[in-house]
């Protein structure tokens, strides 16, 4: 089957098919391959990416840097303090200039309708560095991570641990419903994952046969998973919330004891950055079975293989 994603943007994993993911996931193994081997391209060479950020960022700003800069392209960074992103210039005025300046745009912010409005009026390859709803940069390494270690998706069990209702809770069961893998959400009550999203989500396992399962039961959760996955306990924008967050979250701290929990040889994964003794302790996340420094590196190989193909570079 011939996968063709020239002029594409990427909003959510929720708009591509469990092939086109296969295909990222095959190129971004790839050129990891060419980077270990010190194979080294020019395919951006003459090109240029906007990097818009509203929101911090290290890894994903790194990765679309490194990635587009080592091709021989040329980034732009542009923070909020250095364009009018919906202030005295609107959005798409924004988007239209961009479009005829720039091959491709990422965006990093809060509104994933700012993200589309660049999508509609660009009129080039837009991709999502990270919403407040989505995070599909960051699944797709994670993704790519599983395949590494397990080589497959088949019968592996991903359970995702505190605040089921942020963007990566949201994005890895869209991700992982495509891909094949089961995922359990364990969350408190009032941070379960929003229904619209499980309902998506489920609809996608009718296809790749996998599962999903929601309960605020952690430590049954845990039992038989292969994988351990935790994010920050307030995200970006959220900070006020944090003391009421820790008291509500502290039962679903990933320690020794949870892992112990699993009966298997469990690995551990965090999107970063992590506050170590909040969602997880120093020595899980430090221990042999981390594969979270993986994944960190990993954001750059699949940024680099989802601009390679949106700009019919391969």
């Amino acid at each position: 089957m011939s996968i063709n994603l020239k002029g594409r943007s990427l909003i959510s994993l929720k708009d591509y098919t469990p092939e086109e993911i296969n295909y990222l996931i095959e190129l971004s193994i790839a050129v990891k391959k060419e980077k270990q081997n010190n194979i080294r391209h020019q395919r951006f060479k003459g090109m240029t990416i906007a990097l818009l950020f509203e929101k911090r960022s290290t890894r994903t700003r790194c990765a679309f840097e490194t990635a587009f800069g080592e091709e021989g392209g040329f980034p732009v960074f542009l923070s909020s303090e250095d364009i009018q992103l919906g202030a005295k210039e609107s959005i798409e005025d924004t988007a239209r200039v961009l479009g005829r300046m720039f091959d491709c745009i990422q965006y990093r912010g809060y509104k994933t309708s700012n993200l589309e409005a660049l999508v509609k009026y660009s009129g080039k390859p837009v991709y999502n560095g990270l919403t407040d709803d989505f995070h599909p940069t960051q699944v797709l390494a994670d993704i790519m991570t599983v395949r590494e270690y397990f080589n497959t998706y088949k019968g592996i069990k991903l359970v995702y641990v505190g605040d089921g209702r942020n963007n990566v809770a949201s994005e890895l069961m869209i991700g992982c419903s495509k891909a094949g893998l089961d995922i359990r959400i364990a969350s408190p009550q009032p941070l379960l994952p929003c229904e619209n999203i499980v309902s998506l989500a489920k609809n996608f396992t009718k296809k790749s046969g996998s599962a999903i399962e929601i309960t605020t039961d952690v430590k049954k959760a845990v039992q038989g998973a292969d994988i351990i996955y935790t994010d920050v306990w307030a995200s970006m924008g959220e900070e006020d919330k944090l003391a009421d967050r820790i008291k509500l979250l502290k039962p679903y701290q990933v320690n020794k004891e949870l892992m112990f929990l699993t009966g298997k040889e469990t690995i551990f994964m965090h999107c970063l950055p992590a506050v170590k003794g909040n969602e997880v302790t120093a020595d899980v996340i430090d221990g042999d079975k981390s594969e979270a420094w993986n994944q960190a590196e990993n954001r750059k190989h699949t940024i680099k293989a989802i601009m390679l193909a949106t700009l019919g570079l391969v």
